[in-house]
């Protein structure tokens, strides 16, 4: 049983789900992206524009989304001890909190839009343009919170098959909803550009919400009601936030230097980058779906005390997780002019891609050691690591190269090579803490 737990089937069985489930949400940009780089009047300035929005909001989402990890991991726990009837108030009292919270930042960001893209160094027509996407996408930012803790509930669970559901629905109703709104429908639907693409993010977030609440509801036994007192684990799960919210902080503050460099050295700049993050966030949460494999059976095994099966699912989830890295690697080497061309015709923004899409695709394998042990240590419930890894990676590492390649000229290549620098030190991190906390609990065979 215990060599069925981390079989190349069940791993699969959780991994695979899980990696169309955390497409979600780069999916729903990285759509706006291709469609809006496509608007045939100023559709630069709205790519770049959904670029800096973009990556606002996903800072936000993944800050705030942190409890799916924390709910994730102490369930799962809990589940492989045996005693999952002790966590039963927790996930209500979880989300009750995240979602308020999520509503406080909302109505204290969107008085403040102008001045928030500014800092992102948008002027002018773009920063028009992330005044008008922002205005509409940001009140999905509720709604992607719910719906993410709701699938860290099912990842506790063990169940990724539901996610994956939820995420189809919402991008398929993202990307028709984006080609009727963007460019209009004959007769039916005026042509309303950038807003239109806000708006099918909106409307998509909306559906997933409703149908994510309707199956936990239906396909589980955990109960929204909130009750008193509060969870004994409530404070574990708060600490465990704060510091994958600190964490999420440092991830965020790369991302936010990068946009912010990119943008000041021209729109054409700034479009390129645009499209080179979006591949890389889907690339990344593709590669996590391992990660998200780590990270529910770690949590259950550990819960268990099975440290030798952990030993071994590290081993297995890290070679999947690089061969899955590969492949995208090649198949981006074998498209690598048409993956341009997908997102927009602008001929300087394509040059401009075309000079540092090679070090994306050269990053990918790095990428798959370092998510897939970031997803085991959110099983192990090691928060506190993740955070001094991140903010290490992103203080000592990504800014000053950053900089350094910066004083040498390179724009929007130093921009990558922090990147490809910044995943190397995580992995490499996180593989040797791995191995100093599991390795001398390893019984002898």
């Amino acid at each position: 049983m215990v060599t069925n737990a981390i079989s190349f089937k069940n791993i699969n069985r959780l991994a695979i789900p899980a990696i169309v489930a955390g497409i979600a949400e780069p999916l729903l940009s990285i759509t706006d992206t291709a469609i809006v780089g496509n608007i045939p009047d100023f559709g630069t300035e709205s790519l770049a524009a959904v670029g800096i929005v973009g990556s606002f909001l996903s800072a936000l989402i993944w800050i705030l989304g942190q409890t799916r990890s924390a709910i994730s991991a102490i369930i799962s726990q809990y589940l492989g001890a045996g005693r999952l009837d002790e966590v039963e108030s927790l996930p209500a009292q979880a989300i009750f909190l995240n979602v308020s919270l999520s509503v406080v930042i909302l109505v204290s960001t969107i008085f403040f839009i102008e001045e928030i893209f500014q800092l992102y160094n948008a002027s002018g027509l773009i920063l028009e343009y992330c005044v008008q996407y922002y205005e509409i996408r940001v009140w999905g930012f509720p709604l992607t919170l719910f719906t993410f803790a709701v699938f860290g509930i099912f990842r506790g669970l063990q169940n990724t098959f539901w996610p994956m559901i939820v995420a189809i629905i919402g991008a398929s109703v993202n990307v028709g909803l984006d080609l009727i709104l963007v460019y209009g429908l004959d007769q039916f639907i005026e042509p309303m550009g950038i807003k239109g693409a806000a708006w099918a993010s909106l409307i998509s977030q909306g559906l997933m919400a409703i149908i994510v609440f309707v199956l936990l509801v239906v396909k589980t036994n955990v109960s929204l009601k909130l009750k008193l007192p509060l969870n004994k684990e409530l404070g574990r799960l708060i600490a465990m936030s704060l510091n994958l919210f600190v964490r999420s902080i440092a991830l965020n503050t790369a991302i936010y230097f990068a946009n912010a460099h990119a943008t000041d050295y021209g729109k054409e700049y700034i479009a390129a980058h645009t499209i080179a993050l979006n591949i890389w966030l889907f690339s990344a949460f593709f590669i996590d779906g391992y990660g998200a494999a780590g990270n529910i059976l770690s949590g259950k095994l550990l819960g268990s005390q099975q440290y030798n099966t952990l030993w071994q699912l590290s081993k297995k989830v890290t070679l999947y997780g690089i061969v899955v890295s590969l492949v995208l690697g090649v198949l981006g080497s074998i498209f690598y002019y048409q993956i341009g061309a997908v997102f927009t015709k602008e001929p300087l923004v394509l040059e401009t891609f075309y000079t540092i899409f090679f070090i994306v695709l050269i990053a990918q394998p790095i990428n798959g050691i370092a998510f897939v042990f970031d997803g085991i240590f959110k099983g192990l419930g090691e928060m506190s690591y993740l955070r001094n890894v991140l903010l290490a990676a992103t203080f000592l590492a990504f800014i000053p190269v950053l900089y350094l390649s910066e004083s040498f000229g390179f724009k929007l290549s130093g921009i990558w090579i922090a990147f490809v620098v910044w995943a190397l030190v995580r992995g490499v991190a996180l593989v040797i803490k791995f191995r100093k906390m599991i390795r001398p609990k390893l019984i002898p065979v």
